[in-house]
């Protein structure tokens, strides 16, 4: 294969895995088969991810140094999730995004999610989550230059960022209990998660107030120093 075909593949993979082949892997598992099959979701999501992440390498063989990079900030998500009420996690994958690139900020979302719960719990849940905070770093890294240049663009992005994290799993909670989608039952998930949301969603913001500045000029240095 050239170098233009390949290029072109791993384009055309960057839009087709994390837009059409990873919903339909979380739908299909969530509708089909009950019992642990969110278990074979997650395997081939975290898959599905590791493809994607390999779609960002052009020449460069900097792929341990990244995954490096990439492993600290899942840590640190993880870690995160600690924090009562708040949690840090959608601010760190879209730090990750927006520094290291659509790929990794997908990569560092999705395991995030896998790797955290294996203390707060693996469940159906699982899928959504890494879709969800996988997608958030997917299009900040796509963003990354509106959301660098203004930081009102990046607090906006934030604090919807949480309430597109809370409307994919309010689309858990309706595919899970009712084996079907149900627009009433939606809506209702939606209303009743207001508050919850909202606090997601401040809480984002605030991070980014707090620490976005110095985050993303020591990730920038760390990029610069090792060539990643």
């Amino acid at each position: 294969m050239s170098a233009l075909n390949e290029q072109k593949l791993k384009k055309a993979l960057s839009i087709i895995l994390p837009c059409f082949v990873m919903p339909v892997v979380i739908v299909v598992g969530s509708l089909y088969s009950r019992e642990k099959s969110y278990a074979l979701s997650s395997l081939v999501l975290a898959l599905l991810s590791l493809v994607l992440f390999l779609c960002g390498f052009e020449s460069k063989n900097t792929g341990t140094r990244r995954l490096v990079i990439i492993a600290i900030m899942v840590a640190l998500s993880s870690l995160g999730r600690l924090i009562p009420i708040v949690k840090p996690v959608t601010f760190l994958v879209v730090i990750t995004g927006i520094t290291l690139g659509p790929q990794a900020g997908f990569l560092t979302g999705a395991f995030s999610a896998v790797i955290s719960n294996i203390s707060f719990g693996q469940g159906p849940w699982t899928p959504f989550q890494m879709f969800a905070w996988g997608m958030l770093g997917f299009i900040a890294g796509l963003l990354e230059k509106p959301l660098n240049r203004k930081k009102a663009y990046l607090y906006l992005y934030l604090f919807f960022g949480g309430v597109f994290y809370s409307f994919i799993m309010d689309i858990w909670t309706v595919l899970w209990y009712e084996q079907g989608f149900v627009p009433e039952l939606y809506k209702a998930a939606i209303i009743s998660a207001i508050p919850y949301t909202l606090v997601y969603a401040c809480s984002n913001v605030v991070f980014a107030v707090l620490l976005a500045k110095p985050m993303c000029e020591k990730l920038n240095r760390v990029k610069i120093k090792y060539g990643v």
